[in-house]
């Protein structure tokens, strides 16, 4: 098994939390290791629906992304991952404060992947759970082609 490069995991994570999606969301990546990811996201008025709490499409979004995160770290240098489908279960509402997320990568295969995650609040109670299919495609990468450190070292 391949050891992965630590620069390269700090280069993705500053990819990712830089792209507009995750500023959107004001999610960021905290912490990546094989089968792992660990995501944080600070709800503001941005997040919420006409109810006053935050909306479910936000609870998807981090659930798919730390699903993903969970697998990434598995795959050779050049292949990438896209999710197939996404199966949540929404389980108390938020208002606001930080939500923290974490991805397992449950199976990973040479075609189809399966990864898990949770959002919990910062006092631990459980928001979402869910998992997520993910097909494996080759030549998939980063958009506008950065220039990255090798992932393994």
């Amino acid at each position: 098994m391949h050891k992965l490069n630590p620069d390269y995991l700090h280069a993705v994570s500053e990819l990712a939390n830089n792209c507009p999606y995750f500023r959107l969301l004001s999610m960021k990546i905290r912490a990546l290791s094989p089968g792992s990811a660990l995501l944080e996201a600070e709800m503001e008025e941005k997040h919420l629906q006409a109810f006053g709490f935050v909306h479910g499409g936000v609870f998807a979004s981090i659930i798919d992304t730390a699903a993903f995160w969970s697998a990434f770290c598995d795959l050779d240098e050049n292949m990438g991952i896209t999710s197939v489908d996404l199966k949540l279960n929404y389980l108390a509402p938020v208002r606001k404060g930080k939500l923290i997320a974490r991805g397992t990568r449950l199976k990973m295969g040479k075609t189809l992947g399966l990864g898990e995650a949770d959002i919990r609040s910062e006092d631990g109670k459980l928001i979402a759970q869910g998992t997520s299919t993910l097909i494996v495609l080759p030549g998939f990468g980063f958009a506008n082609g950065p220039e990255l450190p090798p992932k393994f070292i």
